[in-house]
């Protein structure tokens, strides 16, 4: 697991952090408390020329891949995990159009997404498939040059504040040969675009996170994501490592959040009675080194599964797959043991301690779940098919 960043993606590393310590820290606390949609952060990202990360360089863009989602994911997500999941959702829905982008699509949204004027967002969730996202309930129909959507979607990030959604539907021909999940680009504010209540979450509560009814509404033809029916091409090329390495970097992020607020809690906490400090206690020291080696452990995977996407290695499936299991598990334990060794202060209402393991819990929860990572991990390496 031995990765060495280039000199663009040590860059990215260091002008995400900036922008994530200057700008989005100071608001992380009130973003969660009244779970509100982070545009200071968008406004500090579109501001410092980082909403064109995954957009080629042909066409303004930065031309990056996993490995720097994964250094922006974890440089946001250590600070806020609300802005970091909604700028990923727009880091993904800007792969998903730039994966088969036609000149249309590259000037209409690639380009301004690059200049920091357009927002995107995956919506691909739907309550009757539930972690089977690549299985979309929502029916597509062609009615000459023009494609209609119906369907719900749910748990859209970024919900009413992204420009355009990348969303997904069966093909219009039930039939398809090559498979049925299809991907189109709807435009903010179509007719037939229904926002339904808000969903106010236990963690991650800035991601505004809605449900979308879709009435008949139509896009041109031109919209249109590379062929109907691209089901395992999308889903295992773009859809899925997208998602997961900016998942995974998230939670790294949070995790590493979690260990830094500890170790200083450990340096600073002493007992007036006895004098000792609890960074001398032989059994504290050895959990948070438990903790440490988690967090260390857990960021090779990542950036190594990133990498070996980049690079387009035969292994790489599995190990996007294990990262966000890694992550997942690795984010849920370290701030649970942050919480316990930060004591009664860490219980603060909403002390960022206390915020970070509800952030964390998601982890487990967001589509693919842990249970289906593994099972398509177990799948993949014994040669079975995915789906």
């Amino acid at each position: 697991m031995d990765v060495s960043l280039t000199a663009s993606q040590l860059r990215i590393r260091e002008e995400f952090e900036a922008v994530a310590e200057r700008d989005i820290r100071p608001f992380a606390a009130a973003t969660d408390e009244a779970a509100r949609w982070p545009e200071h952060a968008f406004s500090a990202l579109k501001k410092a020329g980082l909403m064109g990360l995954h957009v080629p360089t042909a066409d303004g863009g930065r031309g990056e891949g996993l490995m720097s989602l994964a250094l922006a994911m974890e440089a946001i997500g250590k600070t806020c995990a609300s802005s970091a999941i909604c700028f990923g959702m727009h880091c993904v829905g800007t792969a998903v159009i730039a994966a088969k982008a036609t000149a249309y699509q590259k000037n209409n949204y690639l380009r301004p997404i690059a200049a920091g004027e357009h927002v995107t967002t995956l919506s691909v969730s739907e309550t009757g498939t539930g972690a089977h996202f690549y299985l979309p309930e929502t029916k597509l129909s062609r009615h000459g040059d023009r494609l209609r959507a119906n369907g719900t979607k749910v748990f859209v990030t970024n919900a009413g504040h992204a420009d355009s959604y990348v969303v997904s539907t069966q093909a219009s021909n039930p039939d398809s040969e090559s498979g049925s999940f299809t991907c189109l680009i709807v435009d903010r504010d179509r007719p037939g675009m229904e926002w339904l209540d808000g969903w106010s979450g236990l963690g991650m509560r800035g991601n505004t996170a809605r449900g979308l009814k879709l009435n008949d509404v139509e896009v041109p033809g031109a919209n249109l994501l590379g062929e109907e029916g691209d089901q395992i091409w999308y889903i295992f090329e773009v859809v899925a490592p997208y998602f997961l390495i900016a998942m995974a970097g998230t939670y790294l992020g949070v995790a590493e959040a979690a260990l830094d607020l500890t170790i200083k809690h450990l340096k600073k906490r002493r007992h007036s009675i006895s004098g000792e400090s609890l960074a001398d206690n032989p059994l504290i020291q050895s959990q948070l080194a438990e903790m440490w080696t988690r967090v260390e452990r857990t960021r090779r995977w990542i950036y190594h599964a990133a990498q070996s996407g980049d690079q387009a290695s035969a292994n790489a499936i599995p190990l996007i797959f294990g990262a966000k299991v890694e992550a997942a598990e690795t984010v849920v334990a370290v701030t649970n043991d942050a919480l316990t060794l930060g004591g009664g202060i860490a219980y603060r209402d909403n002390s960022e301690l206390a915020r970070l393991p509800r952030d964390a819990r998601a982890s487990h929860v967001m589509s693919p779940t842990t249970s289906l990572l593994k099972l398509w991990t177990g799948r993949a390496l014994l040669g079975r098919p995915l789906l």
